[in-house]
């Protein structure tokens, strides 16, 4: 399989639910071996998240790219900051 292939590949995670796609890959430059790849998590239309997953969690590539392990249906969010109003009478002396 050619690197141009691997790119853009459906990924699997052990209970064979769909991950996301394989956006990016980490080469060592020494060995040439695949150290990570970077998965794209579409979240909805127009929201994705990256997730990055050493090559060892990888268990096989053919048709789908599977892992050894399980990923979260659901990444975390960061809660977002409220706003918080505050109301301020200015008196005259």
């Amino acid at each position: 399989m050619k690197i141009k292939e691997f790119i853009g590949s459906t990924v699997l995670d052990k209970n064979a639910y769909e991950v996301g796609r394989i956006d990016n890959v980490d080469f060592d430059t020494e060995t040439g071996k695949i150290e990570k790849i970077t998965l794209t998590l579409q979240k909805n239309l127009f929201s994705r998240d990256e997730l990055e997953i050493s090559f060892e969690d990888v268990a096989t590539i053919g048709a789908y790219v599977i892992l050894n392990k399980e990923i979260s249906k659901e990444i975390e969010e960061e809660p977002e900051a409220e706003e918080e109003t505050v109301e301020v009478e200015i008196e005259d002396e």
